[in-house]
């Protein structure tokens, strides 16, 4: 007689310290000596909008994206809103935009007088590509954003292609995607204008609100120089009442701009430990649980780290209940808001499904190897019994 051995994955122990979605420590204390620093050169110097230091970052911010320009703002949202602005679009305009992304981009569609067509993306990237831009074509598209989700840039050689085929203007929401490149050529120099937010969660992350524009043309960059700073043209020292447009107050502060510097000398080596992060959660997570896809041509940033996870109410409640933080990345897609539902075009399936499965585990630099093998081995324990998960909402 022959005894059946069952082999279960034993439970694991509630650790006495928690594992944090995000600690904004382990990158702060790494600046912390060269921010005060600066900042006590700007309190001497009482210049507190605008001046040298802010100078600097925007230089080396353009060099770091491989463009001629970059223009620090207020926030990313208002970098969206500025680029769109700069780029002439706005009433009776349609762009194509996927419905899985932070608010903020169809946000400043909608702020700029143009209307959102929502696309669908892939299930196993959560990207968009050519083929749902192609499919959303009408005689009013005049542009497409391309959203680099969770720090991945989308498919750039497609979405160009598309674009310049069809006579397009091609924006990159680039929020998410500090580093990131696709063929080795940086987020932000692909389209007319790349946009970043470097609130304090992002990859390049501000001591506050932060954002830049960045472009390699100069009639752009004018334009949101001038309309950053209450339509002032850029040119105008000395003429602080001349106002030549209509802008809006979204200036980079000084403050900002000296952390931003700071960090910026170390954001490789973070992004280097937030990939090395990800092939270990990769090599080590169960077969229940599905990351999202890397495409071949794209070096990730890994934002987030995103995976597709059956039963997902349960699965964030028992990893919870061992002291383990998640978040999710978005539970309800763009076209399903209630602001927007105007502009839904019915059913994107990919989007939905997504929307209902994945979960972003915990990720930043210097998270400890062993906390993640705890996040995977509990993934393992509550999965057990489940089936990996499908291709409806929810499974």
């Amino acid at each position: 007689m022959t005894t059946r051995v069952e082999v279960t994955t034993p439970a694991p122990v509630p650790p006495s310290g928690t594992i944090p979605f995000l600690d904004l420590g382990t990158t702060t204390a790494v600046v912390a000596t060269e921010v005060r620093t600066g900042w006590e050169k700007v309190i001497a110097s009482n210049r507190f909008v605008g001046g040298e230091e802010v100078e600097s970052f925007e230089d080396e911010w353009a060099a770091y994206c491989g463009t001629e320009h970059a223009m620090g703002v207020g926030n990313g949202t208002d970098a969206l809103v500025l680029a769109l602005r700069a780029l002439d679009l706005g009433p009776g305009d349609e762009i194509i935009v996927p419905a899985n992304t932070f608010v903020a981009t169809v946000e400043a569609i909608v702020l700029v007088g143009a209307t959102p067509r929502f696309v669908d993306a892939a299930l196993d990237t959560g990207l968009m590509g050519a083929a749902e831009v192609e499919a959303a074509l009408s005689d009013r598209t005049r542009a497409i954003v391309a959203v680099h989700l969770f720090g991945q840039l989308a498919d750039m050689d497609a979405l160009a292609r598309c674009a310049t085929r069809h006579g397009l203007v091609l924006i990159e929401d680039a929020a998410q995607a500090h580093g990131a490149t696709w063929r080795g050529t940086r987020a932000g120099g692909f389209g007319a204008v790349g946009c970043f937010s470097f609130y304090p969660g992002k990859n390049l992350g501000a001591f506050g609100d932060a954002g830049a524009v960045v472009t390699s043309d100069q009639g752009i960059a004018e334009r949101i120089r001038s309309m950053r700073d209450h339509g002032r043209p850029s040119d105008s020292e000395g003429r602080h009442y001349n106002h030549v447009r209509i802008g809006t107050n979204s200036r980079l502060d000084t403050v900002q701009a000296v952390t931003l510097s700071a960090k910026l000398r170390h954001l490789d080596q973070w992004n280097d430990d937030r990939r090395r992060l990800a092939r270990l959660y990769a090599a080590e997570l169960p077969p229940t649980v599905t990351p999202l896809l890397q495409l071949e041509h794209s070096q990730g940033v890994r934002h987030l780290m995103v995976v597709r996870v059956p039963q997902r109410n349960r699965v964030r409640t028992e990893l919870a209940a061992l002291g383990i933080a998640t978040g999710v990345h978005y539970p309800t897609p763009c076209h399903q808001l209630a602001p927007y539902q105007h502009w839904s075009p019915g059913r994107l399936p990919n989007v939905e499904t997504l929307a209902g499965q994945i979960v972003s585990l915990p990720m930043y630099p210097r998270l400890p190897d062993t906390d993640v093998m705890r996040v995977c081995d509990a993934l393992a324990h509550i999965t057990a019994d489940m089936e990996p998960p499908g291709d409806r909402p929810g499974a």
